[in-house]
């Protein structure tokens, strides 16, 4: 690989998805390098042979020096220190993100004048592990990786992030960003709200419940054993979203306990429930072909095929 490959790859937060995304990256063969705040975690890195350091201005000015890709890998608060030094130290390369929300990281790339050579991404893998010790050069494979394809996205810098999923091992969904933060809102957001309580439930049953607790308990908790504060940071900066599908869900749960306390019944919820969980499980990707970046109409055909459960597995090379 060459510079004009433009294969390298500056990668600002080590924790398990950051760290995750640079162990796939330099197993890909690309040149890639990263910048943690803590001490800890760059001692981690270095220690398991990773290049990581603790100076951001000097990460990112090797960054811009290489062309490099970054990307912003740290929770939704601490998204504006990094494009701040972005602004200053490495305004003009190739970024992206792997933040849970897009439309606000959206947002703040345009406070900072960043917006020109921006692609949101987020790929919809991870545990409830945290920091340099959970990562896993795997984590990403097969994975759904949404990558945004807003009004006005620059076709060079969304196939660098394109291409940088593929090497992770994952599949590329195209969305808009405040349609990806509805989706999440529902299949990723939700389900820590509801893990969250049912862990609470489960508590409050006493030794005994959590003495009889087996698979049910164990898989609907799982999210539970997330750090809260990450939970916050994922979930929080999607408020409305979040907000406007947990009404819905409550709306359901409260027509449930309606019918369970005057019929005895519970035989709407678990039909619509049951015949939801199939037809998610009957769902099939299916390829986008034909697609040339930059070409006319390639944005709206990427928009409405990603609606349409459609993603990109490859990009053929140009000339």
């Amino acid at each position: 690989m060459t510079a004009d490959d433009h294969t390298a790859l500056c990668v600002l937060g080590t924790g398990l998805i950051g760290g995750s995304l640079l162990r796939a990256a330099t197993a890909a063969g690309r040149t890639a390098w990263g910048y943690n705040r803590s001490a800890s975690g760059v001692a981690a890195a270095r220690t398991s042979g990773f290049d990581v350091g603790d100076d951001l201005p000097a990460v990112l000015r090797r960054a811009a020096g290489s062309d490099a890709l970054i990307v912003v890998a740290v929770p939704m608060p601490a998204v504006d220190a990094m494009l701040d030094a972005i602004a200053e130290h490495a305004p003009d390369c190739a970024l992206t993100d792997v933040v849970s929300v897009k439309a606000p990281v959206a947002a703040a790339v345009r406070r900072y004048g960043l917006e020109g050579r921006y692609v949101g991404g987020h790929p919809m893998a991870g545990t409830a592990e945290s920091g340099w010790q959970a990562t896993d050069p795997g984590l990403f494979r097969g994975a759904a990786w949404a990558v945004g394809v807003d009004p006005g996205t620059d076709a060079a810098t969304w196939t660098r992030v394109t291409r940088l999923a593929f090497d992770c091992g994952a599949v590329a969904v195209p969305v808009i960003a405040a349609e990806h933060d509805r989706a999440v809102a529902r299949i990723s957001h939700l389900p820590h709200i509801l893990a969250e309580a049912l862990a609470v439930a489960g508590v409050r049953g006493g030794d005994l419940a959590l003495g009889l607790a087996a698979g049910s308990f164990r898989d609907g908790t799982r999210v539970a054993g997330t750090a809260p504060d990450l939970v916050r940071a994922i979930c929080e900066p999607n408020s409305d979203a979040l907000l406007a599908v947990l009404d819905e869900t409550l709306t359901a749960l409260h027509e449930a306990r309606t019918k369970l306390s005057g019929e005895t019944s519970l035989a709407d919820l678990t039909a619509a429930g049951h015949a939801a969980r199939l037809r998610y499980e009957a769902a099939a990707r299916w390829e986008i072909t034909a697609l040339v970046p930059g070409a006319d109409g390639w944005l709206a055909k990427l928009q409405e095929a990603g609606r349409a459960g459609g993603v990109v597995t490859r990009l053929d090379p140009v000339g």
